[in-house]
């Protein structure tokens, strides 16, 4: 019932009779098409496809000129336009274009529709972030299981791969910091927490590793000022509970052992 629907079937065939190497019917079935609806791109290049196969090359350069009337931007019709032009001297010689059938007037209409339903930058685009997404989630799956293999160095490669297609994860940056907590690169994992921080100001994982790395640089009262902060987010993380004591046991003693080093005047 529909013309257009109609229309794109009648090309969707003649897409197969071209493939299957039947240009006469591949012909007849885009002249249908665009009897149906004018100017439709698909359809044109198609006949122009066949007819030149058929060594029709007038009728294949007027419709490969109709075709970048409507999207200038089809490359393979200029490559077309520029190949049949030498057969046509070849052929008709240097009068071969007053021997060409007329070349149609392309409505300024018809241009715009094209334009208004080419979807194909959309599509590419769309298809290019489908691919980023699985590529991604893929990366991060190997990551959480060579971290559970207590394979750190393999994880922090994966999580490293994850922030190039997205840079602003906040996941990868606190799973990458465990990595770094285990390897002992205490500083790249405090970097990470500041990093996850700074997308997710109350993330308590970021919080809880950074005040690990904290720890491991000796910075005892950075590390309690962290485990303070994630003890106020969730009161109930009694790992955070249980190493603010151990933090609070450094520090102290890393107050007295610096004032034991204080020489008295």
């Amino acid at each position: 019932e529909s013309g257009e629907d109609l229309c794109i079937l009648y090309s969707n065939r003649a897409a197969c009779y071209l493939k299957d190497g039947s240009n006469t019917e591949c012909i007849k079935d885009c002249t249908r098409a665009l009897d149906l609806q004018p100017f439709s791109l698909k359809p044109l290049l198609r006949r122009a496809t066949a007819y030149e196969s058929m060594e029709r090359y007038r009728q294949a350069y007027v419709d490969f000129k109709t075709v970048l009337q409507i999207d200038i931007g089809v490359q393979a019709a200029h490559d077309s336009v520029h190949r049949i032009t030498k057969q046509l001297i070849e052929q008709d010689g240097p009068d071969w274009r007053q021997k060409l059938p007329e070349i149609p007037l392309v409505p300024l209409s018809a241009q715009q529709h094209h334009r208004q339903k080419d979807p194909s930058a959309e599509l590419v685009q769309a298809r290019e972030a489908k691919k980023a997404e699985a590529r991604f989630a893929s990366l991060k799956t190997e990551g959480n299981e060579h971290v559970r293999k207590s394979q750190f160095h393999d994880g922090l490669e994966k999580y490293s791969e994850c922030l190039k297609i997205k840079p602003d994860e906040c996941s990868c940056f606190t799973n990458r910091a465990i990595c770094y907590l285990r390897l002992g690169c205490f500083e790249e994992a405090r970097q990470d927490c500041d990093s996850a921080l700074k997308l997710e100001p109350t993330n308590k994982k970021a919080f809880y590793r950074r005040a690990l790395a904290f720890k491991g640089l000796q910075d005892y009262l950075s590390s309690s000022s962290d485990l303070q902060e994630v003890l106020q987010l969730d009161p109930n993380v009694h790992e955070a509970e249980q190493e603010l004591e151990t933090v609070t046991g450094l520090l102290r003693q890393s107050l007295m052992d610096g004032a034991q080093l204080t020489p008295r005047v």
